[in-house]
């Protein structure tokens, strides 16, 4: 192993301290994102389902797009993009589950069986996981296009987990590494810069 791939193995550990409260607080905000869905008043009306879908997905966007530059900059880039899915995730989630449960409330014909918050978070989960268990189908035309929508989004929401935010955390990784070469090569035997 060569002196660089030991410095960039340094690099990459993360102090157990600050991992354990990185992931403590991805896992509050996680849990607190499904609490918010529950106690939230979620009234059907005209167009209540198609304001929260529209509202969610505008948030896991702007989550998203602001994230990128805190990612770039983190000291601990991973961990930083483990927030954002931690975040990211959920809010996609409640999202089409609070759409599914006012399409139900508004039309119960909706959906192969009427859908409590549970059933509507059960079945968007079974719909991202790509399982498809078959115990709560959409059956109108207009629950099937807000199901294939989540589809795609499902889809790209992976690919842009995988991509972008993975992308942007190997790039601040490589940044920092590059600022500590730089402060390396600064640095003389003695530590006085210059020499």
């Amino acid at each position: 192993m060569s002196a660089q791939d030991g410095h960039r193995e340094r690099q990459l550990l993360v102090p157990r301290r600050v991992a354990v409260r990185s992931l403590l607080r991805s896992a509050a905000l996680s849990v607190s994102l499904i609490l918010a869905y529950y106690l939230l008043p979620l009234q059907p009306g005209t167009g209540a389902a198609l304001t929260w879908l529209v509202g969610g997905l505008t948030l896991v966007v702007v989550v998203i797009a602001t994230q990128l530059r805190a990612i770039l900059s983190a000291k601990y880039p991973w961990l930083r993009t483990i927030t954002v899915l931690a975040v990211g995730t959920p809010l996609l989630i409640v999202a089409f589950a609070a759409t599914y449960y006012l399409m139900a409330a508004s039309d119960p014909a909706s959906f192969s069986q009427p859908l409590d918050r549970t059933a509507a978070l059960y079945f968007t989960v079974t719909v991202l996981a790509t399982v498809g268990f078959g115990d709560i189908v959409p059956v109108t035309a207009i629950a099937r296009v807000a199901v294939m929508v989540q589809m795609v989004l499902d889809v790209a929401f992976i690919g842009l987990a995988a991509k972008v935010l993975f992308g942007a955390a190997d790039r601040g990784l490589r940044k920092r590494e590059a600022g500590e070469r730089a402060d390396d090569n600064t640095s003389g035997p003695s530590g006085l810069s210059g020499m």
